[in-house]
């Protein structure tokens, strides 16, 4: 029975790739020896966990997995379960003996029906994968800007074997099958004619390089995945949803192609006081009646300390005052947007003999109906928004 890569990872036989990348990171982490170097099984655990990931993070093996529960195909020599596997009684090699060379006619019907592309994996260097983190940052750190250390668990090259895939002491060699070339070509003569196939080689898998004895830390996949901390620079005026690219902070590359970069979602935390529109900021403020009506100032905060408002004469509740260049920098410009602070007017509710002497004469210079003086009390709050009985 072959090994089910799916269980190991904890993922569905439709798993995505990105499902598969981030389940084997998951793992990955909690597994890695590093963080468990007290215990064995941790450790085999592990290196299944990268077996797992290393077939099915591969199309052209996972297809062969998937159809054949082996990842070199259904005359691989990995154990797989078909009815021509090494564990059969019968084997490629099997019905070679019988004069005709079955397991290539059967190659050149797959060939023939998915156009051979599924087959033939690329020899030459391959770019790692990009990754994307998050990064939260207060609304103070966007306005500033901020330096921010983050975790990122990737795929590297392994340390134990520099990536080679060979264990430590024993040689990378040339492939024995394909001579080098990572691909082995077929003809086979057949009641149609003659066919010829060009596959990639089912024993170096297209490399053109094995190994004497693979590494025992990376199972000769030359990868391993590790968990660093990398530093990010958020600038001043940062957003949430700005993605920030760190180059070659990916994954590492394969038969020696470049990393991939690192992507950073930034997510600015919302904040108690300030309300950010675009590169504005929105800020509510209250203020007296007597304030609103005759003008004055105030003290009120911003992001760089208090500053002093100005309260026109006459301002209605509802009114927004603005404060140019105070509010959040433009990202990748010198110039900053807004302050607006929206006022809303606090109508007094205890009052003494005297305030309220002088309110009713104001209400009556106004030819407004005092009555038991309910009504112009009513219409201030009204104004206000602070109708207590909608």
């Amino acid at each position: 029975m072959s090994k089910d890569y799916y269980e190991i990872l904890g993922v569905s036989k439709d798993a995505s790739q990105d499902e598969i990348r981030r389940a084997f990171r998951r793992l990955a982490k909690e597994y890695h020896p590093d963080r468990n170097p007290d215990d064995p099984s941790a450790e085999a655990k592990f290196k299944e966990i990268n077996e797992a990931y290393e077939v099915l993070s591969d199309p052209s093996k996972r297809s062969n997995y998937d159809a054949y529960g082996n990842p070199d195909g259904p005359f691989g020599t990995g154990g797989g379960s078909g009815p021509f596997s090494g564990g059969g009684p019968f084997t490629g090699r099997d019905f070679g003996d019988f004069g005709f060379p079955f397991g290539d006619v059967f190659g050149s019907f797959e060939d023939l029906f998915t156009g051979g592309a599924r087959r033939r994996a690329s020899t030459g260097p391959v770019r790692g994968r990009d990754l994307e983190v998050s990064a939260e940052v207060t609304l103070e750190e966007a306005f500033s800007g901020v330096d921010k250390d983050i975790e990122v668990t990737r795929v590297e090259s392994c340390s134990r074997c520099n990536g080679t895939g060979a264990e430590p002491g024993t040689s990378v060699v040339t492939c024995r099958t394909c001579n080098g070339a990572g691909q082995v070509r077929t003809t086979v003569n057949t009641v149609l004619g003659s066919m010829t196939t060009v596959k990639t080689c089912p024993t170096c898998g297209g490399t053109g390089k094995t190994v004497e004895r693979p590494c025992s830390e990376c199972r000769g996949s030359g990868e391993t995945a590790r968990t660093r901390t990398v530093t990010v620079t958020i600038p001043p005026g940062a957003n949430s949803g700005l993605h920030l690219r760190l180059a070659g902070q990916g994954d590492a590359g394969r038969r020696g192609g470049p990393p991939g970069d690192l992507y950073v979602a930034v997510f600015v935390k919302p904040h108690a006081i300030f309300e950010r529109q675009g590169d504005d900021l929105i800020l509510n403020r209250t203020i007296s009646f007597p304030l609103a009506a005759l003008g004055g100032t105030t003290t009120i905060p911003t992001l760089e300390g208090d500053v002093e408002l100005n309260i026109p004469a006459g301002t209605q509740p509802g009114a927004v005052l603005r404060l140019r260049g105070k509010g959040m920098p433009k990202l990748r410009y010198r110039s900053r947007g807004d302050l607006m602070v929206r006022v809303n007017v606090r109508v007094p509710t205890r009052l003494s003999s005297e305030e309220r002497e002088l309110i009713m004469k104001l209400g009556r210079s106004q030819d407004e109906t005092i009555g038991d003086n309910r009504s112009f009390f009513q219409r201030l709050r009204d104004a206000a928004g602070g109708n207590r009985d909608s």
